[in-house]
């Protein structure tokens, strides 16, 4: 097979994946989001095969690359967009992943605990750390199968001093916070870590921090907000709590690019001060070299987005989310998390599906009927192996113009896949034809020649531009 042919055949599979991902099915996915059309597009632009490596030495910012300029301000245009989504004065945009933000900051508090370190005393790790476990909904990257490898230390029994969070017996997916208080002396964690991968409720960040703010030294509190950085003042605002850091994924219900991003109030001056010092460093050139430019530009363009819409765009999905419950309950399901709270305060609706059979195999049919979502491990299951539950979220289908009375019907699609095991694929497909124009972002009349300008530039020959722009408009 030539290269023609490889070439056409990838391309027949990519368009067949795109017409089914973005037309025939539901993404109820609550880790993906589909980006704007803009925000794609500033993604393949000239800047995403280029380096940009800087960092501050002696006082100012010190490039290694030329014909940096645009993104030179483009990294500063954005740091400052995000730092105004946050209400906060610091933010690191180098990560290109919510958990490599995660090891960045692991790895600058590594740094920050040793900095009292006396002559030939020997390295030492974070003596403990406290998060969610990952079996009761805790984020991978948190762990010390994750991101944490390598940066907590061991006890006497050779094993991490990673202590978790001490759930509800009433409600698995709650902090229990008087068992909390309790456990907080008796551990003195260097490191606490909120945050999860199914979540359902607020983290008690301000009762943490009346707790442990006048120990000497306190531990830092960090917020990894992966899976609601889109949802950031309106299910809960950690800096104001009293977190010292939020990282996160830009990529989730924050709809840019796939990149990460650290965020803090560590001001000259402020305690742990020379924290946001470390973590620059560990940004680069401790993790990263080139930090892959074009979705920098995406996710300047997303930023904005999300700063334009983001009360309506926050409200939608939240009342989405609990509409999304109340049918998915009112169906029969086994919908979980706290019905005082409509089963969910965030984006995510989570259902044990276990009496209908194996969620794996429940998720595998959903996705041949056209409902993408993923099978997840409960807080009582042992295992992954043998998970209970389906993990659903609303945002990508909230950007495709969903409000709470649209989430019924596809309720009931959804409930006679999985209980009775009634082909609905047909049906399904024909129902998102609803939902097909993208929402929180530029009309596409404003933004579709805007996005053919940046897509003609990029081409280095005129005739490659010349015959995509007729292909382009013979498509339209």
């Amino acid at each position: 097979m030539n290269l023609s042919e490889q070439t056409r055949k990838l391309v027949d599979r990519v368009i067949e994946n795109n017409d089914w991902r973005q037309q025939r099915c539901f993404n109820l996915i609550p880790s993906e989001n589909t980006p704007s059309l803009l925000v794609k597009a500033m993604e393949i632009s000239d800047p995403s095969g280029r380096y940009a490596e800087h960092r501050t030495m002696k006082g100012r910012e010190v490039y290694f690359y030329q014909g940096i300029d645009l993104i030179r301000d483009v990294e500063e245009e954005c740091r400052e967009a995000i730092c105004t989504y946050f209400g906060c004065p610091r933010a690191e945009l180098r990560p290109v992943s919510g958990q490599m933000a995660n090891e960045v900051v692991f790895k600058a508090v590594t740094a920050f605990v040793n900095r009292g370190r006396g002559e030939g005393e020997p390295w030492r790790r974070i003596s403990c750390v406290m998060n969610n476990e990952l079996t009761l909904g805790g984020h991978l990257s948190s762990q010390p199968m994750g991101a944490l490898f390598n940066y907590v230390d061991f006890d006497s029994a050779g094993k991490e001093r990673v202590v978790s969070f001490p759930i509800r017996s009433d409600n698995l997916y709650k902090i229990d916070t008087e068992a909390l208080g309790n456990l907080l002396p008796e551990t003195r964690p260097e490191l606490i870590i909120f945050g999860k991968s199914m979540f359902l409720h607020p983290e008690p960040v301000s009762f943490v921090r009346e707790i442990i703010k006048d120990w000497d030294p306190r531990p830092v509190v960090m917020y990894d907000m992966a899976h609601v950085l889109g949802l950031y003042g309106a299910f809960q605002d950690p800096l104001a709590e009293g977190a010292d850091i939020v990282t996160g994924s830009t990529h989730k219900t924050f709809f840019g690019p796939q990149r990460g991003v650290i965020a803090s109030t560590l001001e000259k001056g402020h305690p742990l001060s020379k924290l946001w010092l470390n973590i620059k460093g560990r940004a680069f050139p401790g993790s990263t070299s080139n930090h892959h430019l074009g979705t920098l530009l995406g996710l300047l363009m997303a930023t904005y987005e999300m700063n334009a819409y983001k009360q309506e765009y926050q409200d939608q999905v939240r009342r989405n989310a609990k509409a999304w419950a109340k049918a998915l309950k009112a169906t029969g399901l086994d919908v979980q998390g706290d019905p005082a709270d409509g089963y969910t305060e965030t984006h995510q609706v989570v259902i044990r599906v276990s009496e209908h059979g194996p969620a794996d195999q429940i998720a595998r049919r959903l996705e041949d009927n056209n409902i993408v979502c993923n099978y997840q491990a409960l807080p009582d299951d042992e295992t992954f192996l043998q998970s209970s539950g389906l993990r659903t979220g609303v945002p990508e289908m909230t950007r495709f113009g969903m409000q709470e009375e649209d989430f019924g019907p596809l309720a009931q699609f959804f409930a006679d896949c999985v209980i009775r095991d009634k082909p609905v694929a047909d049906e399904v497909a024909a129902y998102r034809q609803k939902f097909l124009t993208m929402r929180y972002c530029l009309p596409a009349a404003e933004a579709a020649p805007l996005a053919a300008r940046v897509l003609h530039g990029i081409f280095p020959r005129s005739d490659y531009a010349k015959q995509f722009a007729e292909n382009l408009l013979a498509l339209c």
